[in-house]
């Protein structure tokens, strides 16, 4: 079993993604839970770039880290300048870090174009400031910028470089497919050559722009690299990097080599999360390994043969990377992934429930209904469907009205009438949106009867036209997120008019939380408190 080692540059690398921008306190965050998941390398940033990452390097000289070494990243020598004055070599010899990582030019076309300078300047560059940076840290790593590309087009000049940092001291080379654009057959070729050329370590660091950056990755390690260098999730400048995420489970899972710490492969999934939510972006639900979407299944044939063996539908088993399988419920369902939805929350269930169960949710999809993001209002219909269901509440009507205030700002307006036991409850209330002022004045009339619906909020909604061909008149679908202290559920409605699809939606919500709050009272640990 070969040791990988893992290098993480998404504080770095993957700071250069659109949208992506991490905080001093951000940075420090995952730092430690990189460290935590058994990452051996973390880099920080190029500390001469901005003040953030320079104060990065202070700060994370107070982080007690367990196990991974911090990196500062630079830039060979700028021409005519000794190492030791140039103000960039300087900067990176500054952070103290035990790790210095320098990139250096490959591809003639950049030494021409982009540096201007002699191939001969550039290979004394590299030398000079890898030499520098040797004598100030404990490990220095030569990142070879556009590798695959300039030794594609000039081999013998792209092996030379590689050469001045060696003899200067370098302890990696690090093979980096800059532009993204490699085949996995040119990656091994090049690995190949360069692993028979020099006894020093070998890196792949490679760029997703023609969606094989994994590939690439793996058809390096086969060729003998023994360190990989990527982002969590992938993030990064156009395409992004290499993801880590499946970088890191196809080398433990599939290849057999030893990453990260023994058991911290089951940290995966949630160190992707955090960075999704630290970096303020939505999960890519079919992110391969960690994803929401990862393991879950709609179609019935599948559900039924993950219900008698799941390696029939899944290639690995969800929980050796912190993740779980989702059974989804849809018009493509059969009694099959009925039965696994019922069984998976603990309800009782046989065949004639299952099939008005079926027929229920396949008539509502064709409506527009889809309850993937909504299992509250799937369990909802299970409890009406098995006659379980018993309204806390009635309602007698409701209005919603907007019109023009002071200074000609929308105000809205919501009026809801409800009997809840033998008393009706007339409640108005004002709101920023029709939404908001329905929720309002729905507390407003429920919560003396409902103390429990002070803890619960609403965290998100989101509207789809369904047949937009209608125009106007169009179908809308509206899922409302909400949550409380213990729980985060989803609830939907359907409707030509889109308060009352928010509406539907909303007494979902409502009536999902009072009725899993009263089980829970009655019985502890329900099914309504699982859900």
């Amino acid at each position: 079993m070969t040791r990988i080692a893992i290098y993480d540059t998404t504080l770095r690398d993957g700071s250069q993604g659109e949208g992506v921008n991490f905080s001093l306190q951000d940075k420090l965050l995952i730092t430690t839970r990189l460290d935590e998941l058994g990452v051996d390398y973390i880099e920080g940033g190029y500390p001469l770039s901005n003040p953030k990452d320079a104060a990065f390097f202070r700060a994370a000289r107070d982080l007690d880290l367990k196990h991974a070494k911090i990196a500062a990243f630079g830039m060979t020598r700028r021409r005519d300048i000794a190492a030791e004055d140039d103000i960039g070599l300087k900067a990176l010899v500054a952070t103290a870090s035990p790790v210095l990582t320098i990139v250096g030019k490959t591809w003639d076309l950049h030494v021409h174009e982009v540096l201007g300078v002699s191939l001969d300047e550039n290979l004394a560059m590299i030398a000079d400031s890898i030499a520098f940076a040797a004598a100030n840290a404990t490990e220095v790593v030569y990142d070879a910028e556009h590798f695959f590309d300039g030794y594609r087009l000039n081999p013998e000049y792209a092996l030379k470089t590689l050469e001045a940092a060696v003899s200067a001291g370098a302890h990696w080379l690090v093979l980096c497919d800059t532009n993204g654009g490699a085949l996995p057959e040119r990656i091994a070729e090049a690995v190949s050559v360069v692993r028979r050329t020099f006894p020093t370590p070998i890196g792949i660091h490679t760029h997703n722009d023609g969606d094989l950056a994994v590939a690439n990755t793996l058809a390096a390690i086969a060729q003998g690299a023994s360190q990989v260098q990527g982002t969590i999730n992938g993030i990064g400048e156009r395409c992004g990097n290499v993801d880590l995420c499946a970088v890191v489970a196809n080398l433990a899972l599939k290849l057999g080599h030893e990453v990260l710490q023994p058991g911290s492969l089951r940290r995966l999934t949630e160190v992707s999360r955090f960075v999704h939510e630290t970096a303020n972006m939505n999960f890519r639900p079919g992110q391969p390994f960690v994803g929401p979407s990862a393991f879950a299944h709609k179609g019935g044939m599948h559900v039924h043969g993950v219900r008698k063996n799941a390696a029939s539908y899944e290639h690995i088993d969800p929980e050796s990377v912190g993740n779980e399988r989702r059974i989804l419920v849809s018009e493509l369902s059969g009694k099959s992934t009925i039965a696994e939805k019922l069984e998976e929350y603990g309800l009782d269930q046989n065949s004639e429930l299952l099939a008005r169960v079926l027929e229920r949710v396949q008539d509502l999809e064709n409506e527009g209904y889809q309850f993937e993001a909504a299992e509250a209002s799937f369990l909802m219909l299970v409890e009406k469907a098995a006659g379980r269901y018993s309204p806390r509440f009635e309602r007698l009507g409701y209005r919603v009205s907007v019109a023009s205030g002071e200074g000609g700002d929308p105000v809205t307006e919501a009026t809801v009438k409800l009997r809840v036991g033998d008393r009706i409850e007339h409640a108005v209330s004002e709101g920023d949106g029709p939404v908001n002022a329905l929720d309002a004045a729905l507390r407003k009339a429920l919560e003396p009867h409902f103390p429990s619906l002070k803890d619960m909020s609403l965290v998100d909604y989101k509207v789809r036209v369904i047949n937009a061909r209608a125009g106007t008149a169009a179908r809308v679908r509206v899922v409302i997120e909400s949550r409380d202290s213990t729980d985060v559920w989803g609830t939907v409605g359907v409707s030509e008019n889109v308060i009352e699809a928010s509406r539907l939606a909303l007494w979902d919500a409502f009536e999902y939380k009072l009725a899993r709050d009263e089980k829970a009272a009655l019985d502890g640990q329900t099914a309504f408190a699982q859900a």
